[in-house]
């Protein structure tokens, strides 16, 4: 069985002498693991397209119940990220969430092209690298399923709190003086909110778009990044490692 389809390259894995086991997010399938036979030798006509956070057009084939890269041609490279290992790292942490989150056999095209659109933000300095981690956080765990409630207090239904906080266990909006028997709190501030809510409302491509002073951007940098280890209950080494390197 042969099929062709786009796919982002989220990790690769060194295999024998010259072979590579990539873990690939695809517009179709979900995520996959392939094969990439002979990928490291000199002269590899799938070499670039087989390397990690590249997205390629791949020509796949199954034997035996796995999958096997036929041909394969990079559609973008992302090569802002190859030249500064800070982007690089973030790129990979990026990977990393994505590897999380999806599944096989469960296609989700949306979240394809918010890694698509993150990794092309990050290798073009569109936004500053912290600005689009956030977003990149906080939109791919709406996509994952844990999209926080931001439209009223979850205790009185106050829609627009005057001391807003967040509660990172149980995901939603609260007003400071509700009670919250979910566990970790994080305050907010009414610009913060707003930030929020613009990241879960809009599309993969205007999520970016959005301007804070800086005590409410610290704050919403420091809340999407919390989030994820509370709600998917693991931390992500690639995040470290990019801490160590910025």
């Amino acid at each position: 069985m042969h099929k062709t389809t786009k796919a982002l390259v989220l990790r690769e894995v060194k295999y024998k002498e010259a072979d590579k086991i990539l873990t690939v997010l695809t517009e179709d399938e979900g995520k996959l693991a392939v094969s990439a036979r002979a990928v490291m030798r000199k002269g590899s006509k799938i070499a670039a397209a087989c390397q990690l956070l590249a997205f390629s057009e791949m020509t796949l084939f199954e034997n035996k119940g796995k999958w096997y890269v036929k041909e394969a041609q990079a559609i973008e490279q992302f090569l802002g990220l190859r030249r500064d290992i800070e982007s690089l790292s973030l790129g990979v942490y990026f990977a990393s969430l994505l590897e999380a989150v999806s599944d096989e056999d469960s296609p989700n095209p949306t979240m394809l092209s918010l890694g698509l659109n993150s990794l092309f933000a990050l290798s073009q300095n569109l936004y500053p690298p912290e600005h689009i981690k956030a977003v990149f956080e906080l939109k791919l765990m709406c996509l994952a399923g844990y999209e926080p409630s931001l439209d009223y207090c979850a205790v009185c239904g106050n829609p627009e709190p005057e001391r807003p906080v967040f509660s990172l266990t149980g995901g939603s909006l609260l007003c400071a003086g509700c009670p919250d028997e979910q566990g970790r709190r994080f305050e907010l501030c009414p610009d913060c909110l707003a930030a929020l809510r613009h990241i879960t409302g809009a599309d993969c491509k205007r999520a970016f778009s959005f301007s804070l002073e800086d005590s409410a951007t610290k704050r919403l940098y420091k809340l999407c990044e919390a989030y994820i280890p509370t709600q998917l209950d693991r931390d992500f080494q690639t995040l470290d490692y990019w801490k160590s390197v910025r």
